[in-house]
C-alpha cells in the first residue's frame, strides 16, 4: 500500500479577510488566521527583523490582501503593506495543525 501525504487542494480568503480557508486532497477543511500566517512569514526580510529582535509579537487586525498561486506554495499579500512571504503548501498544511 502506498501512503500518499494530503496536499493543499483549493484554498480561498475568508469574506472578512482574517483568515485562510484550505481544502486538502483528503476533503478536510482547515483554515489559518491572517495574523498566524504573518507572525510565521519566513521570508529574508522577517527573518533578519526576528534576528534583530525588531519583529512585532502581534499583527492585531491584518487582514489577506491578495494571494499568487505559485504551485508549490502561496505569496500571501497582508494589509500591512508586507508581500514577500512565501509559504510552501506543505507548510500550510503544518501551520493549520495537519
Amino acid at each position: 500500500m502506498t501512503l500518499v501525504a494530503p496536499t493543499v487542494a483549493d484554498y480561498e480568503v475568508s469574506a472578512d479577510l482574517a483568515t485562510l480557508l484550505i481544502r486538502t486532497t483528503e476533503g478536510d477543511a482547515l483554515s489559518v488566521p491572517a495574523e498566524k500566517l504573518r507572525l510565521c512569514c519566513k521570508c529574508a526580510h522577517c527573518t533578519r527583523a526576528r534576528f534583530d529582535d525588531r519583529f512585532p509579537e502581534r499583527f492585531p487586525g491584518i487582514a489577506i490582501t491578495e494571494i499568487g498561486d505559485l504551485g508549490y506554495g502561496l505569496n500571501i499579500s497582508f494589509s500591512d503593506g508586507h508581500n514577500r512571504g512565501i509559504y510552501p503548501k506543505p507548510y500550510l498544511l503544518s501551520l493549520a495543525g495537519r
